[in-house]
């Protein structure tokens, strides 16, 4: 009976991870690695070995990476600013509770865009920054998912494999 409740919660943990996706407040790395834990302490303390441990390390590094790096390149790639960068990541955590799902891309591309007019671009040149924070945040969250289905998939063949 034990064993069906850990289940259950793990399910739970891994459907939240998703949910990191769009609210960015939730670690969704985190979330994966509590229930590989708790798989790991309550209901087989041998079937994952350590080589899924360093791969599971490796992948969530990727994981945390994947948002840095596509924001970062995708903003500077249409021409915004540091401030415009950083602003995007705070409009991303601010948008996903002010108007969940969609405040997550409509709040950080006004918020670029703002930023970069208030350093004197032009109006295009602020719109091409904007545009940038929006593919950084798809790419972003894209990459995300598909990074958190292959850990869950990893897990799951490791453990019922």
């Amino acid at each position: 009976m034990l064993e069906g409740i850990v289940w259950i919660i793990i399910i739970l943990l891994f459907i939240l991870s998703f949910v990191g996706v769009i609210f960015p407040l939730i670690p969704s790395v985190f979330v994966l690695w509590i229930g590989f834990l708790l798989y790991h302490f309550l209901v087989d303390n041998e079937q994952l070995t350590v080589i899924f441990w360093l791969v599971m390390g490796l992948w969530s590094i990727i994981l945390v990476a994947a948002d840095i790096i596509a924001n970062s390149y995708f903003v500077k790639k249409f021409g915004g600013s540091k401030w415009g960068e950083r602003g995007a990541v705070i409009a991303v955590i601010v948008g996903s509770f002010l108007f969940p799902p969609f405040g997550i891309l409509i709040v950080p591309f006004i918020t670029v865009f703002i930023i970069e007019m208030i350093q004197q671009q032009t109006v295009k040149e602020a719109l091409l920054a904007a545009i940038g924070s929006l593919i950084a945040f798809l790419s972003g969250a894209f990459a995300k998912v598909v990074i958190q289905l292959i850990m869950i998939i990893w897990f799951i063949v490791v453990v019922l494999i």
